[in-house]
């Protein structure tokens, strides 16, 4: 506001100099008085905008466009003026110059009143409904006036007409692409951002959805992240209302998915652990089926059974990095009495006085030091009277932003991994419907994808003997080998390849699903098959020679000699290179002889 009153101060003085040189007029005076008139009522509003919050893009353009108006005055008055003889004969003034001085000084008394209005009409007690009029500045692009019509009330409105206005820039950013742009540049993100965090559910939800729809690419994106898009949406993601939170979190999906480079920016507010938590609810203390079982079970085994029996607080610690987050053994019984959990407790306890793996509070919650819980209290409070159709879009939005934010970042992976995220998308893909599904299997996708590439992450997140890990590849085998065409089927089937270096040679039972579906009809079924195949089979896989042997047994020889003779090309190249590594690693296999493979290979 400064600087805008900086900028104002020379219009001013032009004004006073025009109105002064006005009253010295010795040629023309009656046309000089009516300018006179204009610029007096033109200075006035410019004293007022010197007083007023206005909103700066508009405002600019139009203070530019009156000092320009106002030069142009004052040359004209100044020739009306009493020069000598001389001057005055060789003086030439048009006959329309009056004519055109007085429109363009009536345009610019028409700017300056639509951008007093707009400042100040937000903010009053009566209803803004009522359309301002379109500015003269505005006659040639229309659209640009609406846009700041709409940011100047997220600028200077009451919360109710501030959420109708983000209302219509949703509105604007649906249309194309263009609008987006105008938004962005005529600094619509800030007020919006602000609205996230301050507004009314309605306008919280509506600035949300607004900021989705304008990240359509890496330069808008980015110039929302620096103007604090990852502040506003961790606060939402932690304190909001349920239905806030799930736009803001399928808003994340969207700013990560045209953005990549701003993966990190969000890690580093803390949105993962926000969003595994929203994962997490109700999701991970309902499902014991992959639970360690143990004679020897942990503290937080304990401490989640007691709070399982108790009905006591809803969310669990979601960010235990532990393996051992089941809390009954897979046929549903508790291992120990109550008496003997509580002794286990006590007697752990004493053994670690320091409390260096974490202590009980007096409502019996484990608090992990290295992954505490991200949602607060109030935050959960209430939240399992939500209707159905709000937790389910919740979980669906968060899987979505974990999904994009997961995809080729192997910080955010491990992030995602230590936490219970793993087991939360497995038990969402067996139970979950719709969107849920799909944003899950996508999710883990990406996450077995990077894993695939980063041997740290494998071995860390996809060890054999972790219960997540089992979980997760439980249900993509299930999705596999249930083998339905549709939109998990893909996902899974790729999320198995990418883990096959995981695989001992014992585990067998992932090969024949796979092999199973290179039988099938679907073109892009059956070469992802081939593919996924192929990483169990190709040479990085140290295991290569006992799955290649797999893939024979399960009858995998036929289904190939079929794929490279009748398939489409695509799939046949797929197929080609998985039988060329099977005839690699088991040369002297009578199945490939059989079959004739090696004559294909040939």
């Amino acid at each position: 506001m400064d600087d805008l009153k900086q900028i104002l101060a020379r219009p001013i003085q032009l004004a006073e100099q025009v109105i002064k040189w006005s009253d010295e007029a010795y040629t023309f005076r009656q046309e000089c008085m009516e300018l006179k008139a204009k610029v007096e009522r033109l200075a006035g509003q410019l004293r007022q905008a010197a007083r007023a919050d206005l909103y700066e893009r508009p405002a600019r353009r139009i203070f530019d466009d009156t000092e320009k108006a106002l030069d142009k005055a004052m040359a004209l008055v100044d020739k009306c003026r009493a020069h000598g003889v001389v001057r005055r004969v060789f003086t030439i003034i048009p006959a329309g110059s009056f004519k055109k001085m007085a429109n363009q000084l009536d345009n610019s008394i028409g700017d300056l009143s639509w951008l007093l209005r707009v400042s100040s009409s937000a903010s009053d007690d009566d209803d803004f409904d009522a359309h301002i009029g379109l500015p003269p500045i505005a006659q040639n692009e229309p659209i640009l006036f609406l846009i700041w019509e709409q940011i100047a009330v997220l600028y200077t409105g009451n919360l109710d007409a501030r959420a109708d206005a983000a209302a219509s820039l949703v509105s604007l950013a649906r249309d194309n692409d263009r609008y987006s742009k105008l938004i962005i540049e005529e600094d619509g993100v800030p007020p919006l951002l602000r609205l996230v965090k301050e507004g009314k559910l309605e306008g919280q939800e509506n600035a949300a959805l607004a900021i989705g729809l304008l990240g359509r690419d890496p330069e808008c994106v980015e110039q929302m992240v620096h103007a604090g898009a990852c502040t506003a949406f961790a606060k939402v993601l932690k304190e909001g209302p349920m239905k806030v939170q799930a736009t803001v979190a399928w808003a994340v999906s969207e700013l990560a998915a045209n953005h990549p480079k701003c993966q990190d920016a969000f890690a580093s507010h803390n949105v993962i652990r926000l969003l595994v938590g929203h994962l997490a609810f109700e999701t991970v203390q309902e499902h014991s089926k992959y639970a360690v079982t143990s004679s020897k079970m942990s503290i937080h085994s304990v401490v989640m059974d007691k709070k399982n029996s108790t009905r006591g607080a809803l969310i669990p610690d979601l960010m235990d990095a532990g393996e051992h987050g089941g809390t009954r053994h897979p046929g549903g019984h508790v291992s120990q009495s109550k008496n003997e959990m509580y002794s286990l407790v006590h007697s752990t306890m004493a053994a670690k006085p320091n409390g260096s793996s974490g202590k009980v509070s007096n409502g019996g919650v484990v608090a992990s030091k290295q992954h505490n819980v991200s949602l607060s209290g109030a935050t959960t409070r209430g939240r399992e009277f939500e209707d159905p159709e709000t937790k389910a879009s919740m979980k669906a939005n968060a899987a979505k932003a974990l999904w994009h934010l997961a995809k080729g970042n192997a910080a955010i992976c491990k992030s995602i991994t230590e936490s219970r995220a793993l087991l939360c998308f497995a038990v969402l893909l067996e139970k979950g419907e719709g969107d849920v599904q799909y944003n899950s299997a996508m999710a883990l996708m990406e996450i077995c994808s990077v894993a695939e590439q980063n041997s740290d992450l494998r071995r860390s997140a996809f060890k054999p003997t972790s219960p997540a890990a089992r979980a997760v590849v439980d249900q993509l085998l299930r999705v596999v080998d249930k083998a339905e065409y549709d939109d998990l089927l893909i996902p899974c089937i790729i999320s198995l390849g990418c883990l096959s270096r995981t695989f001992r040679a014992t585990e067998t039972r992932i090969i024949g699903p796979l092999v199973k579906l290179l039988d099938e009809r679907e073109a892009d079924v059956s070469r992802e098959a081939a593919l996924s195949l192929t990483k169990f089979a190709c040479t990085e896989n140290y295991l290569r020679v006992d799955h290649s042997k797999a893939i024979i047994s399960a009858g995998g020889a036929k289904h190939l000699v079929q794929l490279v003779y009748f398939s489409e090309q695509v799939v046949q190249l797929a197929a080609l290179a998985l039988v060329c590594y099977i005839a690699h690693n088991v040369p002297d296999s009578e199945e490939l002889a059989q079959a004739e493979i090696l004559t294909d290979v040939a």
